[in-house]
């Protein structure tokens, strides 16, 4: 363990799909103080996966919780122990030195440093231009989470809302924000989407909106329309395209 060196707070539910390579990438570019796991329920190979990490590296605790996204991550958040910790989605590969770049960014008035996401599936430099211009948007209105680096004091204190199964995201972004610190959106560092291939059809683009009006708040969802329009059409394209 190094002096710099800061929890990981992971949340998964089957998630092995693309979880080697999620947590290969985090010991690989993160000094981990522990990987805190917060699985909701699994029946895959998620959890003998995480064991065998943790036989390999000794810091990997597993707490279980399958209530909704917002008691996942206040479960995580309450076992921290470090001056910053990171939040990383368990279908996610973080990019090479992604602490190191992240580090840059670190000054006395940042509360959380939020590198953007890719998604795996877009090769066009227009669309991948136009997304990152989308994506940065919708951070500034609703935060993310899949991989964001977070000052442990901003949020000792937070209590999320149990019911916010959506747009939890959302609520520690403004938390932050309301302690008087900044949250700093960058382009690097990043990591690589590997979304499930559900998305990528009509009915799984319409069920993460319904979801969203569900459990998200009205005045969010208004501000993210435009937003959602987009990653519904990019759905329907990779549809039409396979």
């Amino acid at each position: 363990m190094t002096d710099d060196s800061v929890d990981v707070v992971l949340l998964t539910k089957n998630s092995y799909r693309v979880l080697t390579q999620c947590v290969e990438s985090i010991y690989e570019n993160v000094p981990v103080a522990q990987l805190i796991v917060v699985d909701g329920g699994s029946i895959d190979q998620t959890i003998p996966l995480l064991n065998e990490f943790n036989k390999k590296y000794h810091n990997v605790k597993i707490l279980f919780d399958q209530g909704t996204r917002a008691t996942a991550r206040q479960k995580g958040i309450d076992n921290v122990t470090t001056d910053w910790f990171l939040f990383v989605d368990s279908d996610v590969v973080l990019c090479r030195g992604w602490y190191k770049k992240a580090q840059k960014c670190i000054q006395p008035d940042v509360g959380a440093i939020w590198g953007t996401e890719i998604w795996s599936t877009i090769t066009n430099p227009k669309t991948m231009r136009l997304f990152l211009t989308i994506t940065r948007k919708i951070f500034e209105v609703r935060g993310g989470t899949h991989d964001t680096l977070i000052r442990t004091s901003t949020v000792k204190d937070i209590k999320i809302p149990p019911d916010l199964h959506v747009f939890e995201d959302a609520y520690i972004k403004d938390w932050i924000s309301n302690k008087g610190y900044r949250v700093v959106a960058c382009y690097s560092p990043f990591c690589i989407h590997y979304r499930p291939s559900s998305v990528w059809s009509l009915r799984g683009s319409l069920g993460l909106i319904a979801e969203a009006f569900e459990f998200g708040s009205p005045r969010l969802i208004s501000r993210l329309i435009l937003a959602y329009g987009f990653y519904t059409g990019y759905s329907i394209y990779q549809l039409l395209a396979r």
